[in-house]
């Protein structure tokens, strides 16, 4: 059963609130926050969380925002699942920094807040982050393009990342791309300030195909020669093709990516996308879901994997252009684990 949940003023902008599974363990209820209800990555952390909490027989409240960056419903959502007795909550913040004040209020209502995919700063706001290494997955699509380009020392790069807010999973992902790439970073928490010549400049999108598709409109008038982008996730990436197909320019660049979700996999066998970082949001949300019942039962707190600040749940580089000392799989393969 799905019920929807409306809030007042700002918030109450695509905020909605879907009841799980309630029998055994019905005095436990979970919180899933994400960002946006329509990339199918967090489409498919929705049914992991939802499917493992049928399973445990919890109640499960789901949140979103309208779209990326949208803070204000996700402030919202924090309180209300406080307000509800929350015994857990999993969420992808849209702003790592700004979202830290709600989620210290939460833990002082003893709610285990884990964040997924996206770490809060610090990574210590949260109880536990259950994610990507993003910083791994930019730097093998980094490595990729530098392995598979003519003449990388003269590269033209375009990278189109998520929005101004520069939330952690945005900088990790481009500035693992430029390590990979071979371009000294400066600061690998801050997007901008490498000094390579190689860099055409860095545009938002929003995590979606018109933004990724205005972004490269723009950085085409900065420099018409652009043979490598840089994208955040894959519908922006699918921006950026049809961008470069509309001026002719479809085999000029190569175009990487992150995600793992099918419509991106897809691209990757078309020859849209040269290569991509998959992801697993429906384990991230499974194992948050499991964590959530077992601090309910004896306050146990995850661990992160060892040697890092997070739970890793793991990369695969998605490529139909294997790379010799390059772990990957290709798209056929691929297709059997994606998503969305």
């Amino acid at each position: 059963m799905t019920r929807f949940f409306a809030l007042s003023g700002a918030s109450a902008l695509a905020l909605a609130l879907g009841a799980g599974g309630a029998a055994a363990q019905d005095d436990i209820t979970a919180c899933l926050i994400t960002k946006t209800d329509t990339n199918p990555f967090f489409v498919k952390m929705k049914e992991g969380a939802s499917e493992a909490a049928e399973a445990q027989g919890i109640t499960l409240n789901t949140f979103a925002g309208k779209l990326d960056g949208d803070v204000e419903t996700q402030v919202a959502a924090v309180e209300s699942c406080i307000a509800a007795g929350a015994s857990g909550i999993l969420i992808t913040p849209s702003d790592s920094r700004a979202l830290v004040p709600v989620i210290e209020q939460a833990k002082e209502n003893d709610v285990l807040v884990i964040a997924l995919d996206t770490p809060f700063e610090p990574a210590s706001v949260a109880d536990a982050t259950f994610a990507t290494d993003n910083f791994k997955a930019g730097e093998l699509i980094g490595q990729w393009a530098a392995a598979t380009i003519d003449d990388p020392e003269n590269a033209k790069i375009a990278l189109l990342d998520l929005n101004p807010s520069e939330v952690s999973v945005d900088y990790l992902r481009d500035q693992g791309f430029l390590s990979g790439f071979g371009i000294d970073i400066k600061d690998p928490t801050d997007i901008g300030d490498e000094e390579d010549p190689r860099i055409v400049g860095h545009d938002v999108t929003d995590g979606n195909e018109q933004g990724g598709q205005q972004a490269m409109e723009n950085l085409l008038q900065v420099d018409s020669g652009i043979n490598v982008v840089y994208t955040i996730n894959e519908p922006a990436a699918a921006g950026a093709y049809e961008a470069l197909s509309s001026f002719g320019m479809a085999d000029q660049a190569t175009i990487v990516s992150v995600d793992g979700g099918c419509p991106g996999v897809e691209d990757v066998q078309a020859g849209v996308i040269g290569a991509t970082s998959m992801q697993f949001p429906l384990k991230m949300a499974s194992m948050g879901i499991d964590a959530i019942v077992q601090y309910a039962k004896d306050g146990t707190v995850p661990e992160p994997t060892e040697g890092l600040d997070f739970l890793n749940t793991g990369v695969t580089l998605v490529t139909d252009q294997p790379v010799d000392g390059i772990e990957s799989i290709t798209s056929e393969e691929a297709l059997e684990q994606c998503w969305g």
